[in-house]
Order: structure tokens, then sequence, then C-alpha cells
């Protein structure tokens, strides 16, 4: 029996897709960034000597040196050891967010679009609702609600980029449910759930890869944004945002206590930033290379 088009050119688009990527620099340059922070922060017990929670008066705010190569903070911590175990709680913010609206949206969006009639209309007036309110400001009614703690930041990031998720898979959805094998599936008697996950899914999975990318960047810095005004990790937590708020008070006569934490946060998602972009020229069939 002969194959369905879409599943017999699978080899050849992911050939295409892997030439592609290997002439994006984007995402070169994004990976290796990316896998140099990753890397850090998983060997960090190995490459600093020092504990990030242990204080140590004498060393107060202690300038950068050989021993303390980004300085120590107002407890005489070393900041070069918060920075890498902060990387840790940084990324994982990222990644619990965008996993839980990913697969929350993507949920949404592809019912939403695949059956339409009031059960979109039902869908689509929730993430209305949502949209109404800036993602910053509802993920701060919802860990107000929940209570101040990082587990609870990464709930209410996930949950407020929800709405971005539901409406560009609902749009693929809508797009691809109208292709020729979709209807053919349907016209044999497949079921709708069966429709959605094994051919509508993989013909949508493109730009939920790109925003997923993207979105670990908004994520991160969500996440530290909340733990700066308090409400995510708090004392003496290793987290980034948390040490930006904690030296805001030494920005003149100790800048490094802020400095380097900040330059964490904006290396990090600039690395991400560059791998979606890549990511998104390889996968958007409208884009050559």
């Amino acid at each position: 029996m002969t194959k369905p088009s879409h599943i017999a050119d699978t080899p050849s688009q992911l050939r295409r897709i892997v030439i592609r990527m290997r002439r994006t620099a984007n995402i070169w340059l994004g990976s290796l960034i990316l896998l140099v922070i990753v890397t850090l922060a998983v060997l960090a017990p190995i490459i600093t000597p020092y504990n990030p929670l242990v204080i140590t008066p004498a060393l107060r705010l202690k300038s950068p040196d050989s021993q303390h190569i980004f300085g120590t903070d107002d407890f005489g911590r070393d900041i070069f050891t918060r920075v890498l175990y902060g990387a840790q709680l940084s990324l994982q913010v990222g990644l619990i967010s965008v996993t839980v609206a990913s697969i929350t949206g993507t949920v949404l969006g592809i019912i939403a679009g695949y059956y339409g009639g009031w059960i979109d209309a039902l869908i689509m007036r929730i993430i209305d609702v949502m949209l109404a309110f800036p993602s910053i400001l509802l993920a701060l009614a919802i860990v107000a609600t929940l209570g101040r703690s990082l587990p609870n930041v990464m709930i209410a990031v996930g949950i407020a980029a929800i709405p971005v998720y539901t409406r560009i898979v609902r749009a693929s959805t809508l797009s691809a449910k109208q292709i020729d094998y979709i209807l053919a599936a349907r016209a044999i008697g497949c079921s709708g759930w069966e429709i959605m996950w094994r051919h509508i899914f993989p013909n949508i999975v493109a730009p939920i890869i790109v925003v997923t990318t993207n979105g670990v960047a908004g994520a991160i810095v969500a996440g530290a944004a909340l733990s700066f005004l308090g409400l995510g990790a708090q004392s003496p937590t290793p987290e980034w945002g948390l040490m930006l708020s904690e030296g805001r008070t030494f920005l003149r006569s100790a800048s490094w206590v802020t400095t380097f934490p900040g330059f964490a946060i904006m290396i990090t998602v600039l690395a991400i930033n560059l791998l979606g972009d890549g990511l998104r020229d390889v996968l958007d069939p409208r884009l050559k290379i």
C-alpha cells in the first residue's frame, strides 16, 4: 500500500532541515553559548570550591580578584559561585514554565481549531480574558494567590504564557485541517483524536518549537523579575533576579554585586533568542537560506 505523501517525504524533509541548520550561524552561536552556560551550571560543584550559602562577614563586599573573580556580596558570599548555582534555578524556571505553557496551550489550541463551534468559542473567550492582562501582571496575580516561592513562580509564568501557544496552535490547526490528507483521513473514519495527534500535530510542530524556544528566554526574564520583586526565590537562594534585588543598594559602592547576575541573564537570553531566530529561519517554509 502506498504511503501518504506527507509520510513518504518526511526523511527528505528532515535532511533538508538538518542541512539548513548547518548553514545557520545563529543556531551554531546560540547553541554554543547555551551549551557553555548549561555545562557551567551542571559542573558548578566541581568548578567552584565555595558554598553559595555560606556567609563570611570578613569578606563582605570584596571587589573582584584572583580568589573571587566576580567579587563577593554584602554577606561575603562568592558571587561567581552564586551565579553558577543561579543558572541551575533560572534554567529550571524557563524550562518548567514553558513546558506548562506549551503542553496546555497546544492541547487547547488544537482542540479549539479542530472542533470549532462552541468549543472553539469557549476556549478562545477564556484566552481573550487572559490576554486582557499583561502577562507579567497576570503572573503577579497568580503568585500573590498561590504564595511566594520559586515553584509558584514557575506555575504562574507558565499559566501567563498559555494564550500565546493556544492562539498559534489554533491558527495552525485551522490551516492544517484543510489539507487533502486530513480530509481523506476524516472520510475513511479516523477518530478526531487520531486526526489531531497523528496527522495535524506533526504538521504544526515547527511553529510550536520556535515559540517554545523563544518562550524559554521570556520565562527566565519573567521569573527573574518576580524574584526581584520578592515574589519568587527567597534569600539566601542563589537566584539571578533575587541577586539583582539584594545588590541594588550597592550600585554605587559595589557595582559588581548586580553587574554579573545581570550579565548572566543577558547572555543567557541572548543565546536562547539566537537559537530561536535560527530555528525560525530553518523551519519557516517561507524563508530561504
